[in-house]
């Protein structure tokens, strides 16, 4: 098991170079930072001297070791829209969107395994295809159109949610969340289950097909045959051998939601990192573009690296070949 979880760390960290490499060739391909931050009225000379003072006018590969070891520290610079440090306007707008993000991951998962595995047990039943009916709007319809419609729904005709904003929040030492009071609750609840809706629906399709084979398998049947209840079979045999698939999906796409939450913030105008990213394109504001893209590939790293670890407690099997494979060794 020790060496499976070095390796993993040891591609983790190829990856992270990789992206590294990508976020570092923004600041050599994507505008003029001098430019940008002087205007073009600067002479020559303070031109030079903030290239000097930026380590613009070194090497390629020296560059490239400096913005590496400021990443390790979390300094991205500063933002060249705002003249403000970029850790710090992260660290504003990352509670916001990690709040809302792990809101929609909770909601996908608590309602998507139950009617999955509804569906299943059901599935010549009338409401089982209902639910499956329902369930391909979720992966059809774009978010902005589901949000819209929320909008318009439980905000100007019912009055029922706010439709903007994140509402009142309370300070945990440098962490902000708004998930501690009644206000916060009822601004996060829209854009949450927006959010959500295509990885509740793709989650529930998951379980469901997963359960089908799970359920038409030997070793179902055997525990059928031996007189054990159906409660038994299903949850304790059945299911629990669909939750190595539907750990991928669910760790995977908490990252894409925390990576493509974009368009929900901005329909909902949530103060989170998708809208600073969108600021960031339109400026361009390349450090703020750098730091996002390093920022979503170590939450990928950390989460497929967390995904990876909870398949041997799932998968007693998984355990036992990773063990296998050390004694070999």
């Amino acid at each position: 098991m020790l060496s499976f979880i070095l390796r993993r760390l040891a591609q983790a960290v190829l990856v992270l170079l990789v992206v590294g490499m990508g976020a570092f060739s923004l600041f050599q391909y994507v505008g003029d930072p001098v430019s940008n931050m002087l205007g073009q009225d600067a002479t020559l000379a303070q031109r030079e001297r903030l290239r000097d003072e930026l380590g613009l006018d070194k090497p390629a590969p020296v560059q490239f070791a400096h913005f590496v070891g400021n990443a390790l520290v979390g300094d991205f610079g500063v933002s060249l829209r705002q003249g403000r440090e970029v850790s710090a306007l992260i660290a504003e707008r990352l509670p916001a969107t990690l709040e809302l993000s792990v809101v929609a991951a909770a909601l996908a998962v608590a309602l998507g395994i139950p009617l999955g595995v509804y569906a299943a047990l059901r599935r010549r039943h009338w409401d089982a295809k209902l639910t499956m009916a329902v369930s391909l709007l979720g992966v059809s319809l774009p978010t902005f159109l589901i949000g819209i419609v929320l909008i318009e729904v439980f905000s100007v005709l019912l009055g029922w949610f706010p439709s903007f904003g994140r509402g009142a929040t309370v300070q945990l030492g440098a962490w902000t969340t708004g998930l501690l009071t009644t206000d916060g609750w009822r601004h996060v609840a829209l854009p949450a289950f927006t959010l959500a809706v295509y990885q509740l629906a793709l989650v529930m399709r998951l379980v469901r097909a997963e359960m089908l084979e799970a359920l038409r398998s030997d070793y179902v049947k055997f525990a059928r045959a031996r007189g054990l209840p159906d409660r038994v079979v299903n949850f304790g045999h059945a299911l629990r051998n669909t939750l190595v698939p539907v750990l991928t999906i669910s760790g995977l796409q908490l990252g894409s939601l925390i990576a493509f939450s974009v368009i929900t913030e901005t329909v909902f105008a949530w103060p989170g990192m998708g809208s600073l990213f969108i600021q960031a394109v339109q400026f361009p504001d390349v450090p703020v573009m750098a730091a996002y893209l390093c920022l979503i590939a170590l939450v990928f790293v950390l989460i497929n690296l967390a995904v990876d670890l909870l398949y041997a407690v799932v998968d007693p099997r998984l355990r036992v070949h990773a063990i296998a494979g050390e004694a070999r060794r």
